[in-house]
């Protein structure tokens, strides 16, 4: 008997993640006048998120044995 495939509800999960990272209200925790390494804080916020998720999608893809 086949086992059922576990990536669609990861993919899932990280989607409804990004959601709520590039949610409104999360977004505005990091929009302050603050500069990191010569970029302000909500743009290194929205990079380090977006490389986050690439990553976790990079992963759960890529991940043999399911």
């Amino acid at each position: 008997m086949m086992r059922p495939g576990i990536k669609g509800p990861r993919l899932v999960a990280i989607f409804l993640l990004g959601a709520l990272l590039f949610n409104f209200p999360v977004l505005t925790l990091f929009d302050r006048p603050v500069v990191i390494l010569g970029v302000p804080l909500l743009y290194a916020y929205v990079f380090a998120a977006w490389a986050l998720l690439i990553g976790l999608m990079a992963l759960v893809l890529e991940r043999r044995g399911d």
